[in-house]
């Protein structure tokens, strides 16, 4: 077990590396200049010069890369072009969010998933899996951005049951655990939640189909369990896959949210993402996605090492 933590982490070294190298090379892919976002275009040569020296981009392309990442290690991902301030303090402001939007769609993306997947699977050819694979078809087809569009009109708009836009009342970006402040996470996380409630019931539906027809099952019908006892064996089957795909999921909806965010002005880390892309912000847009990329690289190591303790057979 110990060696495979280690080999696990081990291999999630050059992928971070790699990841930091990307984030990095975001200022030289990027077609034009970024300094077209605080500098005029007739701006002087020495004024272009002093900004060039402010933000290192007069070095050579690997040295600012090494300082980049020293900083980064640090916690320093640099300064906001657009707003002067420092990009941490945004990026992680808006990650609280992000990581709450993606926490309550994760949730009611799994909990419905594997419910739906379930009876599906246990009563497969039926109408209980006719409606559940309809559901995870039509989830997994419809666009974010346009279910978010109609809930906001039927529900906010027609109905008038949930705000559009914001994260609490007035425009505020603060959380707070009270009435208005979940009547606005409800659409968004909502919208959110069906992509991965569909791949999850799919998912779940096919292994639980799967499991039934194998002869571990068939033999513990034979001594007489009840239905309970030989779901428990299939839960514990298929636990470890399922697990694998929630953590894709879940790491998925920190890095796609931003259309969703959008849509619903929720200011995390997909609509400071849209910010940072329309003003041309490279430390902010660089920073940003660092952080989302780390976030998912920890989380797919969490679940690598999560799997070996409900199937020791992994872990060998």
């Amino acid at each position: 077990m110990f060696s495979y933590i280690l080999k696990r982490l081990l291999y999630a070294i050059p992928i971070a590396l790699s990841v930091t190298l990307l984030s990095f090379m975001l200022v030289y892919l990027a077609p034009g200049d970024p300094l077209n976002a605080i500098a005029p275009a007739d701006a002087p040569a020495d004024v272009i010069a002093a900004l060039k020296s402010a933000y290192g981009l007069d070095k050579p392309v690997p040295v600012q890369y090494g300082m980049w990442l020293a900083r980064a290690v640090q916690g320093d991902l640099g300064t906001s072009i657009a707003s002067g301030r420092q990009v941490v303090t945004e990026v992680m402001s808006a990650v609280s969010n992000t990581l709450l939007l993606a926490g309550i769609a994760g949730f009611i993306g799994v909990l419905f998933g594997c419910v739906l997947g379930a009876l599906a699977g246990y009563w497969h050819g039926g109408w209980i899996d006719r409606i559940a694979t309809f559901l995870s078809v039509i989830g997994v087809s419809v666009p974010h951005y346009w279910l978010g569009l109609v809930l906001t009109i039927i529900f906010s708009i027609w109905l008038g049951w949930f705000p559009a836009m914001g994260a609490g009342p007035g425009g505020s970006s603060e959380w707070l655990w009270d009435y208005e402040h979940i009547r606005h996470l409800i659409l968004p996380a909502v919208t959110l939640a069906v992509i991965p409630m569909g791949i999850i019931t799919r998912t779940v539906r096919a292994l639980v189909a799967d499991m039934l027809e194998q002869e571990f099952v068939i033999a513990l019908r034979a001594r007489g369990l009840s239905n309970r006892a030989i779901f428990r064996h299939i839960a514990k089957n298929t636990a470890p896959t399922v697990l694998a795909v929630a953590g894709l999921q879940i790491g998925y909806l920190m890095g796609g949210s931003i259309l969703v965010e959008t849509v619903f002005a929720w200011p995390g880390t997909g609509f400071l993402l849209n910010t940072a892309i329309f003003q041309r912000d490279m430390p902010l847009l660089q920073g940003t996605i660092l952080v989302l990329c780390m976030f998912f690289v920890g989380l797919n190591l969490i679940v690598d090492i999560l799997q070996p303790l409900l199937d020791p057979r992994m872990g060998r």
